[in-house]
């Protein structure tokens, strides 16, 4: 991967988009959407009410054969697409649900699955709040370069502007995914799968009496949502399945936890929780760690020591490398 190349690509890409979203009049984000979906089609346009002008098409078209000729590689795309969603935040003023799990972060979570499972002939993989998808193809891409073939992955959002972007990236990078446009708290129509990773939404869930049967619904008043796609999550897992999830950092330190901590205690065991560097994030409020569970059944079993710990600021090289080296230790001492 050279980042020049993936620069001469992006600016193309960026003209292309541009073309669109002044002709057609949308905006930036449903231009990036249209220009994506155009190239996965192999250049094809999408011709609506005479939009795009003729001009613009002639223009687009041979924008397109240029990017065609990059020959970019499926990681590469991914990085192209997340550059254009940084524009678009910037553009658009995208609401914060709307913006991407951080790629440093995607990182993190496949370091951590990929010591964990157990290489399989296939593997299924959830994305319960897939948003952009950013991070269910950070960890793919990891993952197969790590040796992982046969993978199936699947996306779960309400939000069809998400859902949309997740879908125009994937056919762009050719992953083999499905994504599903539903309200993760209803009952799921994926199959179930060996791993659940999601960068879960954190606040309260709005409507009280479609939550009333899960175990980590509140008493009185709203439901945190974090806590309720948890217990969704663990019913969506194969026996002996992970779940690997971004949650906030003090997760377990509120009074409505008592619900959560009974869901993990009857269907998972709590093989982990790590907080994540805080360099990553503007403020303390907006920390996050990485909660581990593996669903009870099949070759699951609870860790002697569970691991705990804080990742050290990403500048201290050495002190991370050694923190990665205690996670292999971990691992090794635990769970092979």
């Amino acid at each position: 991967m050279t980042l020049e190349k993936i620069e001469q690509f992006y600016k193309k890409f960026e003209q292309a988009v541009d073309l669109l979203q002044k002709d057609l009049a949308v905006s930036y984000l449903d231009a990036i959407i249209e220009t994506g979906d155009n190239l996965a089609e192999g250049g094809e346009l999408l011709i609506e009410d005479g939009k795009p002008s003729l001009k613009v098409r002639d223009q687009l078209v041979e924008l397109y054969k240029q990017l065609e000729n990059f020959s970019m590689t499926p990681e590469e795309l991914r990085q192209v697409i997340q550059f254009a969603l940084v524009k678009a935040n910037q553009t658009d003023k995208i609401q914060a649900n709307h913006q991407m799990t951080p790629d440093t972060i995607g990182f993190l979570v496949e370091y951590l699955l990929n010591r964990v499972l157990i290489k399989k002939s296939d593997c299924k993989i959830l994305d319960i709040s897939v948003g952009t998808g950013n991070l269910l193809s950070t960890v793919y891409h990891k993952l197969k370069n790590d040796g992982y073939k046969n993978m199936k992955l699947y996306g779960v959002d309400n939000d069809d502007t998400l859902l949309s972007i997740a879908s125009m990236s994937a056919r762009l990078q050719k992953i083999p995914a499905e994504f599903f446009h539903q309200d993760a708290i209803d009952n799921l129509v994926t199959p179930k799968v060996d791993v659940v990773v999601s960068d879960l939404p954190v606040g309260y869930y709005p409507v009280d009496k479609k939550v009333v049967n899960f175990k980590t619904h509140a008493e009185k008043g709203h439901s945190y949502v974090h806590h309720l796609l948890v217990e969704q999550a663990l019913l969506q897992l194969v026996p002996g399945g992970y779940g690997l999830f971004l949650v906030p950092r003090g997760l377990f330190e509120t009074k409505e936890t008592q619900g959560l901590l009974h869901v993990i205690k009857d269907q998972a065991y709590f093989q982990g929780m790590l907080n994540l560097p805080e360099d990553l994030f503007l403020n303390k409020k907006s920390e996050k760690a990485l909660l581990l569970l593996q669903k009870h059944g099949g070759e699951g079993k609870q860790a002697e020591q569970v691991l705990i710990g804080d990742f050290p600021p990403l500048k201290e090289k050495k002190e991370f490398a050694h923190f990665l080296e205690r996670i292999d230790s971990w691992v090794a001492e635990n769970l092979d």
